[in-house]
């Protein structure tokens, strides 16, 4: 298996639902701004609900840091609309809503289960220049913090910035950070 860090983002065009309306997202979008990719198997099921709104809730501070989340699922976006008007919880969602009903952008991520078609639980963090920085998949009976993947996101930036510095476990923002030296083997 190859590994999907430091690898270029796919090329894609997809019909999104977003804010009411349905619009397209390409690749081109994407470019010169740091991207979440989350990536989750189906509307109107049990897990995904609860990690969206969890995603829509701290989705103010994910803009703060200049981050667009895109949430991807192999549902049409006529299903997402459907979705969003039957589901108070879908309603707080306002980032967009991916639709890759053909599955070639999970197929792409490396997160497309080829056996029923829905993707496995990916997330991906992207930066300016088009790189995978982050790469996360869970079964799909596993579901996702928003606050980790902030936390993370947080952690990306912060080392795209101070490329000499690395984060320790648990890092927050604000947090101390090391700088990898010979002096530091074997000390930690």
């Amino acid at each position: 298996m190859q590994t999907i860090i430091n690898s270029q983002l796919p090329e894609f065009k997809l019909q999104a639902y977003q804010n009411g309306n349905f619009k397209t997202v390409s690749s081109d979008d994407v470019k010169g701004k740091w991207a979440v990719f989350f990536f989750y198997p189906a509307d109107f099921t049990f897990v995904c609900p609860t990690e969206l709104a969890d995603i829509a809730d701290k989705y103010p501070q994910f803009k703060e840091l200049d981050v667009e989340v895109y949430s991807v699922s192999t549902d049409s976006h006529f299903v997402h609309k459907a979705w969003h008007d039957a589901s108070e919880t879908i309603r707080k969602i306002k980032y967009p809503m991916l639709a890759d009903h053909t599955g070639a952008l999970s197929r792409a991520f490396g997160v497309l289960n080829e056996e029923d078609g829905l993707a496995y639980r990916g997330t991906f963090v992207v930066n300016p220049e088009g790189q995978i920085k982050i790469a996360e998949i869970n079964d799909n009976g596993i579901g996702r913090n928003a606050e980790e993947l902030l936390r993370k996101v947080e952690a990306a930036k912060f080392i795209a910035k101070n490329p000499s510095e690395v984060c320790p476990a648990k890092w927050k923002k604000g947090d101390a950070t090391l700088k990898p030296s010979i002096d530091l083997v074997g000390k930690i």
